[in-house]
């Protein structure tokens, strides 16, 4: 038994020490290229620069930063407060008969290649927009398409997590709201939603983390035009769009500056994991 113990200690050993190998190669690999990059271009004139044109060395990605913010902002406000409400609703006011349809449902919105939520977007999302807001010039490619659509793509998420923090939440909670004479609604909001708000959160980061990063359903309904955006319903395009639409292609320094906007993502990325790390020690 001993023996098994031991395998199996030095089994996860290394698979921690492998994942913590991969992540440092990530940097490694991420920052040599990129950082070099920053500086030959001026860290001013690369993360401050409002014109990207490649063919004349023009390699600014302000709007990319912007366009990459504000899209994931809007999947934030649209699927954040659904994503939250759902968890709740499946956690405590679900019958179990509803509750067998909607769990799997969930779940599959969760195994649906990003490709097949751009078509859905590119097909369904876009002509509704432009319809919609013909008054106001709206082409449907826009900010307004990449953050409905990632509002929905970040969902299942959401719900998965925060369900399960709520679930996590002792009985005691509820129950001690309900003797001190609150009904059901309010014992569920009041007492055991704060109790699970840490997991919830976490939820919230994961989401935020696949929105910033989503790149090809992003792609087909952002309208990818590397200018800044003064509207809703004008197109954006992301970072992670920009590396995409160009790698291919991009060569000695074009293709430095694309490496070096994934180190900017990639610090995005860092910074809200290490903001939430904050969040969870001070509730602490």
């Amino acid at each position: 038994m001993k023996v098994k113990e031991k395998v199996m200690e030095i089994v996860f050993l290394v698979a921690a020490c492998v994942s913590i190998l991969a992540v440092l190669l990530i940097c490694v690999f991420l920052f040599s290229s990129g950082i070099p990059a920053i500086g030959k271009i001026g860290p001013l004139n690369f993360l401050g620069g409002t014109v990207w044109k490649p063919s004349n060395n023009l390699f600014g990605i302000l709007p990319m930063i912007l366009g990459s913010i504000y899209v994931t902002a809007g999947a934030i406000i649209i699927g954040v407060p659904i994503g939250i409400f759902m968890a709740v609703f499946m956690a405590r006011f679900c019958p179990g008969s509803l509750y067998k349809i909607l769990k799997p449902a969930v779940e599959l919105l969760a195994g649906i290649p990003s490709i097949v939520y751009g078509f859905f977007g590119m097909e369904v999302l876009v002509p509704l927009l432009r319809n919609t807001f013909a008054a106001f010039n709206c082409k449907g490619n826009s900010m307004l398409a990449a953050s409905i659509l990632l509002g929905i793509m970040i969902l299942p998420t959401i719900i998965g997590v925060s369900e399960s923090a709520i679930r996590a939440v002792p009985n005691s909670y509820y129950e001690g709201s309900l003797a001190l004479g609150a009904d059901h609604e309010r014992s569920v909001f009041f007492a055991v939603l704060p109790a699970a708000k840490s997991g919830i959160l976490a939820g919230v980061v994961l989401g935020i983390g696949r929105a910033i990063g989503e790149t090809m359903a992003v792609i087909m309904v952002a309208g990818n035009q590397p200018a800044m955006a003064h509207s809703i319903f004008k197109g954006v395009r992301t970072m992670t769009a920009n590396v995409v639409i160009e790698m291919g292609y991009a060569t000695g320094i074009h293709r430095e500056a694309l490496i070096a906007t994934g180190v900017v993502l990639f610090v995005f990325i860092l910074l809200i994991n290490l903001l939430f790390s904050v969040i969870k020690r001070r509730e602490k």
